[in-house]
């Protein structure tokens, strides 16, 4: 009889499900899409039955697709995106749509909780006052949504959503609560200082379980549509952060994984919890033994398309002409040029800024620019500035965890050759490449594994992981970028004090 274990994420753009051999092998895969809604600047939210819809169809496709009898389905392992908040009422129907990380509307809440109780908040819960955080949301909500927040019986993220439309009961893993705001890290309970703040009783959250907690007994009607068994085991999981760790054997003292997609993230794990004296990183919870510390940045692969679509039509044009992938060309363009861009610096805080100053008025920058520099010089300062941005959380890292010994590059950048020798030479490091997709996916159904006692420990995720490429830092580069970091470093403590005056601008007159 076959064996499989299937890991799910929830993403913020799709939901993916993957069919996975004891190996690890990814076999067959799932990926529905569903759309974010930005009516207005600061609002991003999405569909919570949109989203489980998705749920169902990847499960469904997956199962479809593989052939796979209910029997063989060892575990279910899910993952989700942080951050995401619905109001419900009693009956669990939804008061809101899903207000993602995304959303913008509680800003001026997460800068007044900065200035009063904030930072005691953030060192007991590990997550950074921002508008990101649930916690801003219901301070948000409470103001400005009274009639919604007054009458809602419950305040959930989508994973909780989801569980209770296919189990019938509320709960919420350590990892997903502790990416709140409103989770004491140590006491591994709802916090009473943030759940004051926020106005709300614990009676208004879901009960807290460990990410190993195990469900059974699907609704039927959902068993059937899926070809999921009833009994088959499936695991609450954790955020999608920590299982992308967990996924590129990053879970090791010392191996920070360093991922770029639409946003990015550098992550390391530690045994216990961790907080930031200067509240520059988030500290989430992948089991209560294992710690993810680190911090995301908003501007990953999302700067790169906006390059691609306000700079490089002529780039574009060309690889359309000759059948190329338009980044291609684009990194054709950036390796022409020598590191540093000629003393052309870019910060690339197009969408406000998470890790690490924590601004969401933040705004992005050219610096330097002069009658020698060329297009591809700014091309590739883009590129650097994404990289020394992501630098700048590693510094924030190393106060705490010291020097990393090992950097794992993943996401969809680390496809890039030029964008992993830019990383090696910033960082002054050896980026290894671990060979494995879906990181999330693949996490998820490892902690599946581990919650049902078929494998033994964590680790043995490193025999299902491999390292691909690697590139080791280039003398000549790191020299140049050790002369121009500081610059860059110093630039953007000056452009502080001018950020909220100009994004004031840009709303008067957008």
């Amino acid at each position: 009889m076959s064996s499989y274990s299937i890991g799910v994420d929830i993403g913020t753009t799709s939901t993916k499900a993957v069919l996975f051999s004891e190996q690890g092998e990814n076999l067959h895969q799932a990926t529905i899409e569903y759309p974010l809604y930005t009516p207005e600047p600061k609002v991003a939210e999405q569909d919570p039955d949109e989203i489980f819809d998705a749920v169902l169809l990847s499960l469904q496709s997956v199962m479809e697709t593989s052939q796979a009898s209910q029997s063989d389905i060892k575990v279910i392992g899910f993952s989700a995106a942080m951050h995401s908040l619905i109001a419900v009422d009693s009956e669990g129907k939804p008061l809101t749509q899903v207000i993602t990380w995304a959303d913008q509307r509680s800003e001026p809440y997460a800068r007044q909780l900065k200035e009063t109780n904030g930072q005691s908040i953030y060192e007991k819960t590990g997550t950074p006052i921002h508008p990101m955080s649930p916690l801003c949301k219901l301070i948000w909500m409470k103001d400005e949504k009274p009639e919604v927040f007054q009458s809602a019986a419950r305040f959930i993220g989508i994973k909780e959503y989801v569980f209770h439309k296919l189990f019938g009961t509320y709960a919420v893993d350590y990892s997903i609560a502790s990416a709140t705001g409103l989770f004491n890290m140590e006491a591994l309970d709802w916090d009473e200082e943030a759940l004051e703040t926020a106005g709300i009783t614990p009676d208004r959250l879901s009960p807290i379980v460990s990410t190993t907690e195990v469900f059974t007994g699907m609704r039927l009607e959902y068993a059937d549509k899926t070809g999921i068994g009833r009994d088959t085991p499936v695991i609450i999981g954790a955020n999608d952060g920590c299982l992308a760790n967990l996924g590129v054997n990053a879970i090791d003292k010392g191996v920070v994984a360093v991922t770029i997609g639409t946003s990015g993230a550098i992550r390391t794990v530690t045994d216990k919890p961790v907080s930031d004296p200067k509240g520059r990183i988030f500290c989430y919870a992948l089991t209560d033994k294992h710690w993810v510390i680190g911090g995301p940045v908003n501007n990953g692969g999302m700067i790169l398309r906006w390059l691609r679509n306000e700079l490089c039509l002529e780039e574009v044009s060309k690889a359309e002409a000759a059948g190329m992938d338009a980044y291609n060309v684009i990194t054709e363009k950036i390796a022409e040029v020598q590191a540093g861009s000629n003393g052309l610096i870019f910060h690339p805080y197009l969408s406000g800024e998470r890790a690490p100053s924590w601004n969401a008025n933040a705004r992005g920058s050219f610096y330097g620019l002069a009658l020698h520099h060329q297009k591809k010089h700014m091309m590739r300062a883009v590129l650097e500035g994404i990289n020394m941005n992501l630098y700048m959380v590693l510094l924030a890292l190393e106060e705490v965890i010291g020097l990393p010994e090992r950097i794992h590059a993943t996401g969809g950048f680390a496809n890039s050759d030029v964008w992993r020798q830019m990383l090696a030479d910033i960082f002054n490091q050896e980026v290894h490449v671990p060979m494995t997709v879906e990181s999330a996916c693949l996490g998820a159904a490892v902690l599946g594994r581990f919650a049902i006692g078929d494998i033994d420990d964590l680790s043995e995720v490193g025999n299902m992981v491999n390292t691909g490429k690697v590139n080791p830092p280039q003398p000549e580069s790191v020299a140049i970028y050790e002369e121009l970091m500081p610059i860059y470093i110093r630039l953007s403590r000056l452009f502080e004090e001018e950020y909220d005056a100009i994004t004031a601008f840009q709303q008067k007159y957008k």
